[in-house]
């Protein structure tokens, strides 16, 4: 089912163009070291539109990655100034939503879309991972909660 959702983000629809150009401004961003943080972003935001039905995109603090204590006070800096680009994204890509709800089989293909635009407003820190690998990080954090409440009912008892 996969691989057919992501033929149809393709073809009929085009998808191929929305991560081309999603790669080619993150590019241009990343060349001006100013913008690298989010080019980093883009970027891998562009991964993800190749493949949106078999990837998805997490935060890199969820993958437990450690970065310099510069680059994340530069990016919290850079992410600010990119707030008003990120709502031009944003609101582009509510069009393009828009436009996949019109036809019945772009409903699937709308609501991927719908998933990412957090990615569009704050592409800093974001990685594309194979969906596995985030079905695997939601089901730690589930144990994680059921542990935590099985805990605390024990203590109560």
């Amino acid at each position: 089912m996969r691989i057919l959702g992501n033929i149809l983000w393709h073809f009929p629809f085009f998808g191929f163009l929305t991560a081309f150009g999603t790669f080619l401004m993150g590019g241009i961003l990343f060349i001006s070291v100013i913008g690298a943080p989010i080019g980093l972003g883009l970027i891998e935001l562009s991964k993800f539109l190749l493949a949106p039905f078999s990837k998805a995109m997490i935060d890199k603090k969820d993958l437990n990655m450690e970065q310099n204590k510069y680059w994340q006070a530069f990016g919290l800096v850079i992410r600010i100034l990119y707030f008003p680009f990120g709502l031009l994204l944003a609101i582009v890509t509510i069009f393009q939503i828009a436009g996949l709800f019109i036809t019945l089989v772009g409903i699937p293909l709308a609501i991927v879309l719908a998933k990412s635009l957090g990615t569009f407003f704050n592409p800093v820190n974001k990685k594309c991972v194979p969906r596995a690998v985030q079905d695997e990080l939601e089901s730690r954090a589930a144990r994680a909660e059921v542990e935590k409440y099985l805990n605390s009912k024990s203590k109560n008892v």
